[in-house]
């Protein structure tokens, strides 16, 4: 995936300076293309809601604090379910540093969403136990259940057997990749969306992955928006969950 390189100590005491005429002038011209990448996503947007649906046949059954639930009993009432299949296979010591940062920003969200007939839950391999443990740490909110006992994360292409790693290709992204031999890798983040329709039947709609998954995260608006943009020399290796910046001792994110 291609890095944004941040400017340099010399290239920032190098950066132009202007009058206001001039910054204004070169101001208006960037915002030619920021109103084009708005049009753009408005019509992504469009598009993505216009993708057929795929009915949900097979029964999903996951443990939950409140016992086992179905995919359907999610959705807690409402016609939508947005899924975040969260890095955290069974025995981690702490989910991904990645997808901790996305559910940061999901907690701000949850209001908004169930007041606008969207479910939110996270889904991960990890037994129940385990997810509680670290979900306490972090202190989030939403819903988060284990998959542990069904096919729901490899059905959605988040999790590998070891059958398939051993294979050497695994699909991801709507791709087939190369896996290096030894590997044991058998967890990616991604998102996937639900509809319930008024007789009960469950449709899959969309599912994104790797990088198209930053559109829920805004920080990464914020750091583009500064000087040093997101200042990394590899994929989101400043990142840290939200507990550990003063021992900056935390894993890279997920890739």
């Amino acid at each position: 995936m291609p890095i944004a390189i941040p400017p340099t100590p010399e290239e920032l005491r190098a950066h132009p300076v202007v009058n206001r005429e001039a910054w204004l002038e070169a101001r208006k011209q960037h915002l030619r293309n920021e109103k084009a990448l708005t049009r753009m996503r408005d019509m992504v947007a469009a598009e993505r809601r216009r993708l057929p649906w795929v009915k949900v046949e097979k029964e999903y059954v996951f443990e939950t604090r409140d016992g086992k639930k179905t995919l359907p009993d999610l959705f807690k009432g409402r016609s939508q379910l947005v899924v975040h299949h969260f890095m955290l296979g069974p025995g981690w010591e702490a989910g991904c540093p990645g997808c901790s940062f996305a559910a940061d920003h999901a907690e701000g969200a949850l209001v908004h969403l169930e007041n606008h007939d969207v479910a939110f839950v996270r889904v991960s391999r990890a037994p129940l136990a385990e997810i509680e443990a670290y979900n306490t740490r972090m202190g989030w909110k939403a819903e988060w259940v284990s998959s542990h006992d069904s096919d729901f994360n490899y059905d959605y292409h988040v999790s590998f057997t070891p059958e398939a790693l051993a294979s050497g290709q695994v699909t991801y992204n709507y791709d087939s990749h190369p896996v290096s031999e030894g590997t044991d890798q058998m967890e990616t983040p991604g998102f996937s969306v639900f509809y319930k329709n008024e007789e009960g039947s469950v449709f899959h709609t969309y599912s994104s992955y790797a990088r198209g998954n930053e559109e829920v995260a805004g920080a990464f608006i914020y750091f583009d928006m500064t000087p040093k943009g997101r200042n990394e020399d590899s994929i989101m290796e400043w990142l840290r969950r939200h507990d550990e910046y003063e021992s900056r001792a935390a894993e890279r994110a997920c890739h």
